[in-house]
Parts: structure tokens; C-alpha cells; sequence
């Protein structure tokens, strides 16, 4: 199909993140996916556990699993389903599903949502880890260092890392981060695993009260979903990937997605072992209930924010992307370095000083997990599919996407209620800045 751009339109798309490279290997899309997949949220699994009880828990993780994993294949499937045309934003397939202003409203706010929020709570992980070294290491006679000053000293690689220009020049710094979230993984369970169960562990639901049960159990499936976010990248990634009518990028892109079984790897082992070791106190990051052998910890803690270093990156681009769109599209800006560095500096710190206002880690994984990654991960997949395949009424393909509309629908409403009564809590007493 001939290329109907104008030289102009060229040169704008060769200068913005998402499609100014397409030579991606497929592997590159396994160190994307493994990276935005397997986030941190893996951490908070023992907690979300302990929130929702072993019979729930466990089939809260499988059916979101499946799931999931049902509409990233939606997803890989619907980025040429046009001949002759990528998908190569979320927001645009969106747009052709739903219409030029309604997609567009419909997806873009749920989707930044997602990217910016994902990089809100990075900068309260990395910072929490930093934290988490610098106290088991510094056992005397040592400068008293607040959370705040950590989540500055984490923003700071940021400010360096954020000026490489697209997703497949990152693809380096998203190999180690795909390392570390399978090491760190590992070693949460394995630790756990030696420490073994705790003497006084409980397995009863820490909210002694009815209604302060069910607010947490909502809030738990915040949590899950949260661990569940890679979709909002998934379009973006394989933009990069070459594609011609005999070779389609939805091949290579698949043997990338093959990164979901590693999200099972990691997610199961962390989310029962913890559970099954610490019971209803384990911490919202599993990390931070482990304390000994201390050269471990410290090591999973660096693995931790190399991870996250590198996460934060691959859910960035995607916001730089549609960032630097409107200002060179739409507002007719000069695409130029400076427009670049201006713009990636103020997200950074942006960020940064909402992490520092708000490190309410657990609730913020819930809020955000419910909020948007349910309807970006569990069911706008669906929808879309509806919308443009149209299956017949009442088929199996029918019927499955109703039911993930459904489960959908029911964690975007019950996950953020629980997760602001959580924040609320959290928050009693609290100062910003403190």
C-alpha cells in the first residue's frame, strides 16, 4: 500500500518516540513486555493475599491471568487487522473503534492515567527500596535520611535516562530491568521460602470488622490489577517491529508475549509463598517484610529499582509520545532536542513531587489498579473487539468477552473504593513533604 504521508508528516514521524524506529528484534519485545509487566505491583501480592484469604486470592490471580492474557492477544491480533495499516498507539485503535473525538476521549485519559500514575508509585518504590538498603546497611551512627530525600536521589537517573529518543534505544536498559524483576522474583520467594512460617502466623483477614474487610478485600483487587498492567504498552511496542503482508509484526511480536508466561513464574511463587510465610502481617511490599540474610535483601532491593529504573522508562515513552504529538502536531512547535529536553524534565519531576507528596504505596496500588488498569487491561480490549469484529450474538466469542466486560466493570468500580478508604487511613496525621 503506498504511503499517503506527506514529506513533512514523514519527518515528524520519524522524530516521535513510538514510530521513529521499526527495526525491532522480537526479543526486544520480550525485554519491553517482561519489563512493563512484571512491575513492582509483583511485591504487593502477599498483602493483596492477605486482603482477600487463600480460596479468593488464588482465584483472583488465575482468572486474572487468563484473562489478561486473553485480551494482549486481542491486542496483538487488532494492530494490523486493516490492510496496510498499524494500530500503532493505543489511542488510535481506539479511535478506530469507537470514532476520530470519541476514541480519543475514551481512551487517551485512562490510558495516561495508567503511564503516569505506573510512574508515580516507581518513584515511591525506588525511592522505599533505596530506603530499605540504606537501613540495613547503616546500622550506626548514621545520617537520618527521610523517604522524600530517596525518591530524589531515584529521580535523578531519570532526568539523564529520559532524553534516549525512542522505545528500541532504551531496549538495553530494559534488558536489565527484565533481569531483575525475574531476580528479585526469585528472591523474594526463595527467601521467604528459608525464612519459613512464622510461629504466630494468621491466616484470618487483619480487619477484625465486616465492613473494614470487604473495604480491603476491594482494595486487594486494586492490587491485583495493578500487577496486571502491561496492556498500555503493548500497541507502542510493537510499533517498533518491522511488518511487510507476507511477515506481519503480530509473529515476532507473539514470540515476545511469550514474556506472560514468566509474569506466572514470578507473580504465583511471590503471592502464595509470601502469604503462606507471614500471613495477614506481611507488609505491602514483601521486600520489606524480609529482612535477613541481609546481602540478600539488599540485593533484591537494588534489583528493585534497577527494574523499576528501567519500567518507568518503557510506561514514559508512550506519554512523550503523545506529549510531543500535540506540541509539534497540533500546537506547531518545531520538533526540536531542546523541545525534547524541556518537556521530559518537567514530566521527571512532576513525578517526583508527587511521589513525595503522596507514598502511600499499598493504596496507591489499588487506587490506580482499579481506576484505570482495569478498563485499559481487562475489558476496553473486549469492548473494542466487539465493536469492529462484531461476533455473533450469544457465540463463544461473544460470550467470553461479556464475561471480562463484566469482571471488568466490577473491579473499576469496587477496587478504587476500598483503595481510598485505605489512603485515608494511611493518611491521618500525615504532612506532605514530611
Amino acid at each position: 500500500m503506498a504511503d499517503e504521508r506527506s514529506e513533512e508528516q514523514k519527518r515528524i514521524d520519524e522524530w516521535l518516540p513510538v514510530t521513529s524506529s521499526r527495526n525491532a528484534k522480537w526479543w526486544y519485545s520480550t525485554f519491553h513486555n517482561v519489563t512493563a509487566m512484571v512491575g513492582a505491583g509483583v511485591l504487593s501480592l502477599p498483602y493483596a493475599m492477605a486482603e482477600l484469604g487463600w480460596g479468593p486470592g488464588v482465584t483472583v490471580l488465575v482468572i486474572s491471568w487468563v484473562i489478561t492474557l486473553y485480551t494482549l492477544w486481542q491486542m496483538v491480533e487488532m494492530h494490523e487487522m486493516v490492510p496496510g495499516k498499524r494500530f500503532d498507539r493505543y489511542h488510535e485503535l481506539g479511535q478506530y473503534a469507537f470514532g476520530e473525538k470519541l476514541g480519543l476521549w475514551i481512551v487517551v485519559p485512562q490510558q495516561l492515567i495508567v503511564e503516569v500514575g505506573v510512574d508515580i508509585v516507581y518513584m515511591v518504590t525506588g525511592g522505599k527500596s533505596l530506603m530499605k538498603v540504606h537501613d540495613l546497611l547503616c546500622k550506626n551512627d548514621c545520617t537520618t535520611m527521610k523517604l522524600k530525600h530517596f525518591i530524589m536521589i531515584f529521580a535523578s537517573v531519570h532526568f539523564l535516562l529520559v532524553h534516549l529518543p525512542n522505545l528500541n534505544s532504551i531496549s538495553g536498559v530494559s534488558l536489565a530491568a527484565a533481569v531483575m524483576s525475574l531476580s528479585y522474583s526469585t528472591i523474594a520467594w526463595a527467601a521467604a521460602t528459608k525464612k519459613g512460617v512464622q510461629s504466630d502466623v494468621d491466616y484470618s483477614l487483619s480487619e477484625k470488622t465486616n465492613l473494614g474487610a470487604v473495604f480491603n478485600f476491594f482494595s486487594a483487587l486494586g492490587d491485583v490489577a495493578f500487577a496486571y498492567a502491561g496492556h498500555n504498552v503493548v500497541l507502542e511496542i510493537q510499533a517498533t517491529i518491522p511488518s511487510t503482508p507476507e511477515k506481519p509484526s503480530k509473529g515476532p511480536m507473539w514470540r515476545g508475549v511469550v514474556a506472560y508466561i514468566i509474569v506466572a513464574v514470578c507473580y504465583f511463587p511471590v503471592a502464595l509463598i509470601g502469604y503462606w510465610v507471614f500471613g495477614n502481617s506481611v507488609q505491602d511490599n514483601i521486600l520489606i517484610s524480609l529482612n535477613k540474610p541481609t546481602w540478600l535483601i539488599v540485593m533484591a532491593n537494588l534489583f528493585v529499582v534497577v527494574h523499576v529504573i528501567g519500567s518507568y522508562q518503557v510506561f514514559a515513552m508512550p506519554v512523550f509520545d503523545m506529549v510531543e504529538t500535540m506540541l509539534v502536531k497540533k500546537l506547531r512547535f518545531r520538533p526540536t532536542w531542546y523541545l525534547r529536553f524541556i518537556t521530559r524534565n518537567i514530566y521527571v519531576a512532576l513525578t517526583m513531587f508527587i511521589g513525595m507528596a503522596v507514598p502511600f504505596f499499598g493504596g496507591l496500588l489499588g487506587f490506580f489498579g482499579g481506576f484505570a488498569f482495569a478498563p485499559t487491561t481487562y475489558f476496553l480490549p473486549c469492548i473494542m473487539w466487539l465493536a469492529i469484529f462484531k461476533p455473533k450474538r450469544f457465540s463463544l466469542s461473544w460470550i467470553i468477552n461479556w464475561i471480562c466486560i463484566i469482571l471488568g466493570v466490577l473491579l473499576m468500580i469496587l477496587a478504587p473504593i476500598g483503595a481510598m478508604r485505605s489512603i485515608i487511613l494511611q493518611s491521618k496525621g500525615f504532612k506532605f513533604f514530611a
